[in-house]
């Protein structure tokens, strides 16, 4: 199109319905196809970049720089195979980390095509839901409140609010009206409107269709502590090796600069996290694609593993906890009258057409109680907020009768007649928290008499008590916050077993000292505003919690987005999913506990990597050098040590699938006592390292290049069996691991066996020598198990 979106702003409807080719109708599906070939999709396609380039930056960086100084000092001091060796670890980094970011990528992709929001267009003339990347200029479209306006459009009937907030900056709703212009991105925040769209994807105005649902990457808990324990790792090594150097050069042991800085890079490639990027991103993906499986949409790939630190939990009540649909519970009955004539008497001031929930529940009761009308109705009135009643006109037995039903204090005025027991009984009634409506009848221009109460609830979903249950058993507090009256939130708090201790907001707001107390304190919260949540959530985040949050409109935006764990109803809005780490797809609270204890299995995997991770550092650094000065030859070789790099951190990539135990209670990282726990287990397999230099000397009297082939199977298969007893925080027989962990440690094992034995790549040693590093690997590394119990158990994470 060669018109600007502004350009429309002063041209009248009916020439623009001749510019766009279109009507009031909409276009047809034929048009609509035609129009989409013409213009391209209604989104802004994100720039992609070239795959190649892509997969070349992964030779580009800290890491793959410090495997390339090894292959040039390999190539420098003759060592071609090794040059050759690291050089595949290198390509087969990069092809293992490219191929996962592609998957993952793919993965992230069909979970945001899933919660792409739908526009509501006319097509032949008909109102339909399609996906907004479908919406063409010319398009008639419906938007309403909670709608993210999908593209620049111009309104034909109706007027709107809108907030353009996050595209031009404007704080306050902007009121639109027939003839203003959306623009694509708004924020319906009141109101209903018709529109023509104007213009879409590229040709908007501001240049692009907000993504409504975005896979944000911020950096999460869990990725900054990983990031932080590699960051020490290579702070260790670098203090190791410039201490190293410094003492080797002194002391004769290495002269050749070349030399010393092989010695360098063995020491720095040990400390390296090779499979870091590519064990993240398997966590992650993995977890969001168990999730999609229970109905859980993740919209932030860092909401799977922030999950795991949640201890309090903000829950909405309608549709979470409870059904969300009206029923009616107890019927009243006045006089002579019975319970069923109380429901006829209802039908007639009700209909079923509207819609109404009251209404629905009234015929859903008389449905079961096999109640139908035995007149005829004749006449009836809506709901009127104003008059807070419904109205309806029967012939019932030859005689009109006007049938009232609404708030009984309302509908108490218009009775001649009221029995003695009606307010005390609507008391009783409100103090249960339930919503009563008094039904009363009488001859047209005559007198009206009180009928009967009918009650009616929003009933608990019949999993809620074992599932509150099971969020408790998980050491997550569960606090129901609500807009209902403080009886109604009582009943249902206490039914479902979340707790008695409830505030209306307006006692909180009350006391502004006790404020946050009462917030913590509070089982439940009556009477809030949706705009209200945003401070309970930071209320309960300055008191030191880890906090979720549910919530389906507009204004539970803010506080989803505040709350570690934001979660997005199964009915939310557009602009509450766009908020939300998670989405539920089903209703009730089933997707939210499936949710944190799954994230505690992915927390357990990545505290696994850590812990091996640490272990291994402080083991190889430290063997590296005391190795040197004990045997005055390099205990390992470059290609050795690139070896033991394939060997352990690529086989620690199965850990990201592994089985995994989620924890009681909700985690927190604790740097310190992981670093502690770590160094202690670290320091027992050095210990063991160190023993079987002595082992070998002794019992087979191996020479440099035999000793170095011998130290590395001791260390590879160490590395191997050491991941088996560090995965459980238990005893390491307590559960079984993943078929691919078990995979990756037994073929490890038989081709370094092979490789023992056959010579090839490495000097070659007997097979009982094989046979020996193998079984003395094994005994020593669980004979630690006793004491990671105890040192799992004084640090706290067992």
């Amino acid at each position: 199109m060669s018109k600007q979106t502004r350009d429309f702003e002063k041209i009248p409807i009916e020439e623009i319905f001749e510019l766009l080719g279109t009507n009031t109708e909409g276009l047809t599906e034929e048009e609509a196809e035609e129009r989409l070939r013409r213009y391209g999709p209604n989104a802004v396609e994100e720039k992609k970049e070239n795959p190649i380039l892509e997969f070349l930056k992964r030779f580009w960086g800290p890491m793959p720089w410090l495997l390339e100084i090894a292959i040039l000092l390999s190539l420098a001091i003759g060592h071609k195979t090794e040059a050759a060796i690291i050089a595949s670890l290198l390509v087969i980094n990069a092809v293992i980390g490219f191929k996962h970011q592609q998957s993952s990528k793919k993965v992230l992709e069909s979970l945001k095509s899933r919660l792409a929001p739908k526009a509501k267009v006319f097509r032949n003339g008909v109102l339909k839901f399609i996906d907004s990347k479908l919406v063409v200029p010319g398009d008639i479209l419906i938007v309403e409140l909670g709608d993210i306006v999908p593209a620049d459009c111009k309104i034909i009937e109706g007027d709107t609010s809108v907030d353009q907030s996050a595209l031009t900056g404007e704080s306050l709703p902007v009121e639109v009206s027939k003839g203003g212009i959306l623009y694509s991105g708004s924020i319906v925040k009141g109101g209903r409107a018709k529109c023509v769209v104007l213009n879409t994807g590229n040709n908007t105005y501001f240049g692009r269709t907000a993504e409504l649902v975005k896979v944000a990457r911020p950096k999460s808990h869990q990725q900054e502590v990983m990031l932080a324990v590699t960051k020490y790792s290579m702070y260790m090594g670098l203090i190791v090796m410039v201490i190293a150097s410094i003492f080797v050069y002194l002391s004769g042991l290495k002269n050749g600069l070349i030399s010393i800085l092989t010695f360098d890079v063995a020491i720095l490639m040990g400390c390296v996290p090779v499979a870091l990027p590519a064990v993240m991103t398997i966590m992650q993906a993995a977890g969001a694609r168990e999730l999609a499986k229970k109905g859980v949409l993740v919209s932030r790939l860092d909401a799977v593993e922030d999950a795991a630190s949640v201890d309090v939990l903000c829950l909405d009540k309608t549709g979470t906890i409870t059904t969300g649909e009206l029923e009616v519970t107890e019927i009243i009955s006045f006089g002579s009258l019975t319970d069923k004539d109380v429901i006829e008497l209802a039908l007639y001031a009700s209909a079923e057409s509207t819609g109404d929930p009251i209404d629905s529940a009234i015929f859903k009761k008389a449905k079961e109680l096999g109640v139908q009308k035995k007149g005829k109705q004749l006449s009836f009135k809506p709901f009127d907020p104003s008059l807070k009643r419904t109205e309806g006109l029967a012939e019932i037995n030859g005689l009109k009768v006007k049938i009232v039903k609404g708030a009984p204090q309302i509908v108490e005025r218009l009775c001649s007649q009221v029995p003695k027991e009606l307010e005390p009984t609507v008391e009783k009634l409100a103090e249960r928290g339930l919503k009563t409506l008094l039904v009363a009848y009488g001859e047209e221009g005559k007198g009206m008499v009180a009928a009967g109460l009918i009650a009616l609830s929003d009933p608990p979903r019949p999993d809620s008590p074992a599932l509150i249950k099971k969020l408790k058993e998980l050491y997550v507090r569960p606090k129901m916050l609500t807009g209902d009256s403080f009886p109604i939130a009582r009943e249902i708090s206490v039914k479902v077993g979340i707790g008695e201790v409830g505030y209306s907001l307006q006692e909180i707001r009350k006391s502004d000292a006790e404020s946050r107390e009462s917030v913590e304190k509070a089982d439940f919260i009556a009477e809030v505003y949706p705009e209200d949540k945003y401070e309970i959530v930071k209320i309960l985040q300055e008191k030191g919690h880890m906090v979720g949050m549910t919530g389906d409109g507009v204004n539970d935006a803010p506080a989803l987005k505040q709350a570690e764990l934001g979660i997005a109803v199964s009915n939310a809005t557009d602009v509450a999913k766009s908020s939300a780490g998670i989405v539920l797809l089903t209703s009730g609270l089933r997707g939210i506990v499936d949710a944190i204890m799954l994230s505690r299995e992915v927390y357990q995997r990545a505290l696994t990597w850590i812990i091996n991770k640490v272990t291994k550092v402080i083991q190889f650094t430290l063997l590296l050098v005391l190795g040197l000065m004990l045997l005055h030859y390099d205990v390992l070789t470059l290609m050795g040590m690139a070896l033991l790099i394939f060997a352990n951190d690529f086989a620690t990539m199965s850990l990201s699938t592994d089985n995994a135990e989620p924890s009681l209670s909700p985690n927190k990282w604790n740097i310190k006592n992981i670093m502690i726990s770590s160094s202690v287990i670290g320091v027992a397999l050095l210990a063991e390292a160190l023993l079987s230099i002595y082992l070998g000397l002794k019992l087979f009297a191996f020479e440099q290049d035999k000793m170095q082939s011998f130290i590395l199977l001791i260390m590879v298969f160490t590395s191997q069996f050491r991941v088996l007893i560090v995965r459980e925080r238990r005893s390491f027989w307590s559960s079984k691991p993943g078929r691919e962990l078990m995979i990756s440690v037994v073929g490890v094992i038989l081709t370094f066996a092979i490789l023992g034995v056959t010579g090839i790549i490495i000097a070659p040693i007997p097979a009982s020598a094989v046979l020996f590093s193998l079984a003395y690997s094994a005994a020593f590394t669980f004979s630690l198990d006793p004491l990671k119990i105890l040192i799992f158990k004084k640090t706290g994470l067992l």
